[in-house]
């Protein structure tokens, strides 16, 4: 690993999350390594996940998959880890969210809710870590990253190899190929983020649709040893983004968002657009028309 930053610990926030009962998942985690001789590895994705979807899901199947053939690490869990509601008021650049992710962002307490949904029956070893999420104050991807590191690897002391003796894990932050691009874009990042991110723990990248992410890695030559970019064989660019789309407009988000999410979203009445009537207008239809249209020639 490359030399930490002199950024921060999340001393201080512990005590706040205690408060309100919080205790780090650990249920699904490995135990022990299944090969001592490998490193094990932390999958962690952090994001607004409103609402999470099948692509979230299968970028970790993805880097479990890069990592077993490619890589000399094992794998001993994965975590999702949503933003808190102070997400909302932080400001631009890497530090808040764009105008149509602030409208569109449901509250922590459903964010939380529907990613738990989407991981307790589908998967034996994704979690979900509420920490970033009842945080009262925004939560830099950088401080996020310094709690898993202090869970498993101070208070739990890494991972068991056997014979009493254990490893520390390797924490790598686990996102898409936009993520590289807006690091290597000047003045997004501090140089300090990138450093504590990148030089300290390191990111497994999946590829996205018309995403070219060579120039960008390009920019990023200092800590490339540290950087993985995993391919997608089977391609997939669902997104947040476009979900809370479909919703807005009453089109079918099935076998793109997990069943029992869609229920939970139809159940609490997540993402309805107070601007549109029961019915569509013929406006919304031409709109939908375009939308059918696009999605079908990425089918």
């Amino acid at each position: 690993m490359g030399q930490a930053s002199s950024l921060r610990t999340p001393e201080g926030t512990p005590s706040q999350a205690n408060e309100l009962g919080y205790s780090f998942p650990r249920s699904r985690l490995k135990q022990a390594m299944s090969d001592p001789s490998k490193t094990p590895l932390l999958l962690v994705a952090c994001g607004s996940f409103s609402p999470i979807t099948y692509l979230h899901l299968r970028m970790f199947e993805m880097a479990a998959d890069y990592a077993k053939y490619n890589t000399d690490f094992e794998v001993i869990g994965g975590y999702l880890s949503p933003v808190s509601d102070a997400y909302r008021k932080a400001g631009t650049g890497n530090m808040g969210p764009s105008a149509e992710l602030r409208s569109g962002l449901a509250s922590a307490e459903h964010r939380v809710a529907m990613a738990r949904i989407a991981t307790e029956k589908s998967s034996t070893w994704l979690d979900v870590d509420p920490w970033e999420a009842i945080q009262k104050d925004y939560q830099p991807t950088a401080i996020v990253l310094d709690h898993f590191d202090h869970e498993i690897n101070v208070v739990q002391r890494g991972i068991s190899i056997g014979n009493g003796e254990r490893k520390p894990v390797k924490i790598v932050l686990l996102a898409g190929a936009d993520l590289i691009q807006t690091m290597s874009t000047p003045g997004v990042w501090s140089q300090e983020d990138l450093d504590h991110i990148l030089g300290r723990y390191g990111v497994f990248i999946v590829e996205r649709t018309g995403t070219d992410i060579d120039d960008a890695l390009a920019a990023l030559t200092q800590w490339r040893h540290n950087i993985w970019v995993i391919q997608q064989l089977i391609q997939n660019d669902v997104s947040s983004t476009k979900i809370r789309l479909f919703l807005k407009r009453e089109m079918s988000v099935r076998y793109l968002v997990p069943a029992p999410v869609i229920s939970y979203i139809e159940a609490h009445g997540l993402y309805d657009d107070d601007g549109a009537s029961s019915s569509i207008h013929e406006k919304d239809k031409e709109s939908k028309g375009k939308l059918v249209a696009e999605s079908s020639k990425s089918g």
